[in-house]
């Protein structure tokens, strides 16, 4: 038995090694700086959609913008700001991290491009006028533009200035070239955009944030050159994921190193013994690290969100540690014998604490089975660390100290619960209290929930979204054709159709490949019109001026979508065009200042044709946590079905007292939500699940080890760590963790103070197992 113990424990020893050259060189290859750590949100959750062309359309709506960044400097004097966003640019220049991208192609570029095709290319306004007004009427007011003041040379080419329009309305907002910068005007404010290209990884978990500091340093010589002070707006996903990244750094350290400062002291109290402290903090390394480890083996990368919440793991897996020394102090046993005697509580209530783990990774979340096999490995880990080599080497017994002799001591002290009626009115006034909380408990199944980007960084991007006019990706039209001809039409249908809405205020306006790229049957429909209208006014004008004006041949051929990718005009709308994936080709139409009182409307467009689609990647999001959410919800229920089967084969009748507690205490934190006004969420749920494979170990070793101080110890300490550890998490600025770590921090201090008030009383008999 000795010889195969020391065996394990090598092997333990070798395993632990490889997994600590395995972090060394991932430290090496840059796992903490580079790529490897995800900070996106979605990254979290499964696809809402099982649909392969709405995951193609997410994903090229995602590319390209996610190393991109727009800064905007503001103020309502030109020279003023020219200087600024000169000296701006100029202390950016030599910044490693970022790269400026290039001004947008010229006008005349994007118009060479098109004037081939210019006489076929007409706005949905500009149809509407040539198609309701009478050909008289159109020469009137073209032969009315000739002798207007600043006549363009070119007129006879374009009498009604159709071409000029059409650029117009396909500009929009967009920035203009002035004085070699791009320049947005809003009401008596003028701003310089720039955008650059993010270098690098924004993910280092220095707990510094670069790119910021970079963006504040060009601010203040922009200011200084100016002499004046300059309103900045910045927007892009590298803020965003940089920003996470720091908080994240934080969350960490604060998480991390104060459950571990909190466990080290709570053992320094108990035992008054260096030994202790160190082989507990030893467990803990080991399991952290096992953590990590087993996670960038399985998912290739670590997301952000995993090591904040693998952070609280620190004041769960000291629990082993702790109730070896718990047990050495109180009775002086052999490490060996006592090891073994522990055993079997230490190993089910493992068993218990990694099934509450696992059940996370249940749900098709990426996230959550990152958190759940980053728990169970490292919570595994610490467990064989203490059970194979604790006996070996701990040498002597930690002594007594007054405060664990004080903990141990207030068991038999501790008030269990009342029988008879006074144990019916505790137990009704407990149930009221708990049943009023659970009436005002509210449900949010929010996708803000798992975000949680600092305020002035999102209110930089809404106005930086509303100056640029750009639309959202989260809400689109996916429109399909059998054809690129019968995709086109589809989409122009769907156009016109928004065109209307444009007009009643639902939206400001959309992005839309057919407004560059229109159907060859809306090339050839539009270019007669223009034929005829220019035709009317030209022959007006020649009775006019007594000459012989004809209009411009029509294209002689139209505008192709090969052609149309292959030229540089068509590079802002590619992301838009999806191309042919199973027989189908497919667009996105996104949408521009859509309210989301409109949403109502846009959806039902979606009905008038099979082609068209709407997509709601909020709502979608948030549909998929409240069907989890209601899933993990009746699998909480299943799970104490589970546990309590457990309990009955181990303890028999007496399987109630370790399962009662974690119920109430359950529900209690549940109740107190609901009197607070905390939200309960998905993640509130998922706390219920871990509440329940913590919070039935304290039932299990007061149980196992009946009125046992030293049991009672440990269960104190452990208590006392994880619910430390969890109420840190409850500080972290994710909104989902926090719930989370709420719940759980009164879900554990709960259950500690109850388990003892079932224990049994010694009149009771043996133990029933």
């Amino acid at each position: 038995m000795t010889e195969a113990s020391r065996s394990h424990a090598w092997a333990w020893l070798a395993l632990a090694w490889l997994v600590a050259v395995g972090a060394l060189a991932w430290q090496q290859a840059g796992f903490w700086r580079e790529g490897r750590l995800d900070s996106d949100v979605l990254a979290l959750l499964p696809g809402a959609h099982a649909d392969p062309r709405l995951a193609q359309a997410n994903a090229r709506l995602a590319e390209g913008g996610t190393r991109q960044l727009v800064v905007l400097l503001g103020h309502t004097d030109w020279p003023t700001l020219r200087r600024g966003a000169e000296a701006f640019a100029t202390n950016l220049r030599d910044d490693p991290r970022l790269a400026p991208l290039p001004m947008d192609a010229e006008a005349e570029t994007a118009v060479s491009a098109y004037a081939p095709y210019q006489r076929a290319l007409l706005t949905h306004e500009q149809r509407q006028v040539l198609s309701t007004t009478a050909p008289a009427a159109l020469a009137r007011q073209a032969l009315a533009r000739l002798f207007a003041p600043g006549s363009a040379p070119g007129w006879a080419a374009d009498p009604l200035g159709l071409e000029l329009g059409w650029w117009q309305a396909r500009a929009g907002r967009q920035p203009a070239p002035r004085e070699g910068r791009l320049v947005v005007e809003d009401a008596d404010r003028l701003w310089v955009v720039t955008r650059f290209e993010h270098i690098g990884s924004p993910f280092a978990l220095d707990g510094e944030r670069h790119l910021q500091q970079a963006l504040e340093r060009a601010h203040a010589a922009a200011e200084t050159a100016a002499g004046e002070p300059l309103q900045r707006l910045q927007a892009g996903v590298p803020l965003h994921a940089e920003a996470a990244a720091a908080q994240a750094s934080r969350e960490v350290a604060t998480i991390g190193l104060g459950s571990l400062a909190a466990v080290l002291l709570l053992v320094w109290l108990a035992f008054r013994s260096l030994r202790p402290i160190l082989l507990v903090a030893l467990s803990l390394v080991v399991g952290v690290a096992a953590g990590v480890a087993v996670t960038a083996w399985c998912f290739g990368q670590v997301h952000l969100l995993t090591l904040v919440f693998g952070a609280s793991l620190v004041g769960v897996a000291e629990d082993y540690g702790i109730h070896y020394f718990a047990s050495r102090q109180q009775d002086q046993a052999p490490p060996r014998p006592l090891m073994r005697r522990l055993l079997p509580a230490l190993a089910l209530a493992l068993a218990t604490s990694v099934l509450a783990y696992l059940t996370l990774a249940i749900a098709p979340f990426p996230g959550l089975r990152q958190m759940a096999v980053f728990s169970a490995a490292g919570l595994t880990a610490a467990f064989l660390t203490v059970v194979l080599w604790f006996p070996f080497l701990d040498r002597h017994s930690p002594r007594p100290s007054a405060f664990s002799r004080a903990v141990a001591a207030s068991l038999a002290r501790w008030p269990r619960w009342p029988r008879g009626r006074a144990g019916l009115a505790l137990a009704a006034l407990v149930m009221a209290g708990i049943g009023g909380g659970l009436w005002q408990l509210q449900v949010r199944d929010d996708l803000r929930s798992l975000q949680a980007s600092p305020a002035a960084l999102v209110a930089g991007e809404r106005d930086s979204a509303r100056l640029l006019s750009l639309p959202s990706p989260a809400q689109y039209f996916l429109v399909q054709g059998a054809s690129p001809e019968a995709l086109l039409r589809a989409e122009e249908a769907l156009v016109d159709q928004l065109a209307g809405l444009r007009e009643q205020g639902v939206l400001a306006g959309w992005r839309a490949v057919s407004d560059f790229l229109p159907s060859q049957a809306r090339q050839a429909s539009d270019a007669a019109l223009r034929q005829a209208a220019d035709a009317a006014a030209l022959a007006l004008a020649s009775e006019v001026l007594g000459e012989n004006l004809a209009p411009a041949p029509a294209p002689a051929q139209a505008l192709r979508p090969d052609a149309w990718l292959a030229a540089p005009a068509s590079l802002p709308l590619r992301p838009l065009w999806l191309g042919q994936q199973d027989g189908r080709w497919a667009t996105v139409v996104l949408l521009e200042g859509l309210a989301p009182t409109s949403v109502g409307s846009l959806a039902k467009l979606a009905e008038l044709s099979a082609d068209v689609r709407w997509v709601d990647r909020t709502a979608a999001y948030s549909d998929l946590l409240s069907h989890y959410r209601r899933m993990m919800g009746g699998l909480v229920f299943a799970a104490y079905g589970a546990v309590g089967l457990a309990l009955v084969l181990r303890f028999g009748r007496q399987a109630w007292r370790a399962l009662l507690p974690t119920a109430l205490a359950g529900a209690a934190s549940l109740g107190l939500l609901g009197w607070s006004g905390v939200p309960l969420d998905l993640f509130g749920v998922l706390a219920q699940l871990l509440l329940l494979g913590f919070g039935i170990d304290y039932g299990i070793f007061l149980l196992e080890h009946d009125n046992d101080p030293a049991s009672w110890l440990a269960v104190s300490l452990g208590a006392a760590s994880t619910t430390l550890a969890f109420g840190l998490l409850a500080l972290s600025a994710t909104p989902a963790l926090h719930s989370f770590g709420l719940s759980l921090l009164l879900g554990i201090g709960l259950v500690w103070l109850l388990s003892p008030c079932f224990r049994r009383r010694r009149d009771t008999g043996a133990l029933a197992h």
